[in-house]
């Protein structure tokens, strides 16, 4: 028998939620502040946005681990797929199962949304992390990740190029 029960996050579900946030954010030494908490539980709540989120329960009833997923178009493919935007363990409960049975619901969420495949990416650094990722893909994509940003500023250029609409 499973320890754990994963489902989709409901209302009831916040301060368990906000802790594992928290706790996610830590790990990425991300400053997390109450706006921006507030923003995700609201996308999560809200039943048109694209994010979702995933809880973990051990048999005791705790909140042990969180995911946040949402549907990713495949040009390529002509499908969509998942993306795994999020995904966090409570130190206490790794190697317990949990990560596990996380990604038991993910697959049966895949299965039902009708997603070949399910993405997601992590720092190099997260060795713990990429072990366990490891057993369910048996490695890494040959894919490499950018990430462009740059302030939020109203009528920024980038590269000196201008907006390409107004």
């Amino acid at each position: 028998m499973n320890a754990f029960r994963t489902l989709a996050v409901t209302e009831a579900d916040r301060s368990q939620w906000r802790q594992l946030f928290d706790g996610y954010a830590d790990f990425y030494g991300i400053a997390m502040d109450s706006g921006t908490a507030e923003r995700v539980w609201r996308w999560l709540m809200d039943d048109s946005h694209a994010l979702e989120g995933l809880m973990t329960r051990s048999a005791d009833g705790n909140a042990v681990a969180i995911a946040h997923i949402r549907a990713c178009p495949r040009p390529l493919g002509g499908c969509e797929i998942g993306f795994l935007d999020d995904l966090f363990v409570a130190p206490h409960a790794r190697g317990s199962g949990a990560a596990d049975a996380l990604f038991e619901a993910l697959y049966a969420l895949a299965k039902i949304r009708g997603w070949p495949s399910i993405r997601w990416v992590t720092q190099h650094s997260n060795h713990r992390g990429r072990a366990f990722y490891d057993r369910y893909t048996g490695g890494p994509s040959d894919f490499i990740m950018y990430q462009w940003t740059w302030p939020p500023v109203d009528g920024q250029t980038v590269s000196g190029r201008p907006p390409l609409a107004e």
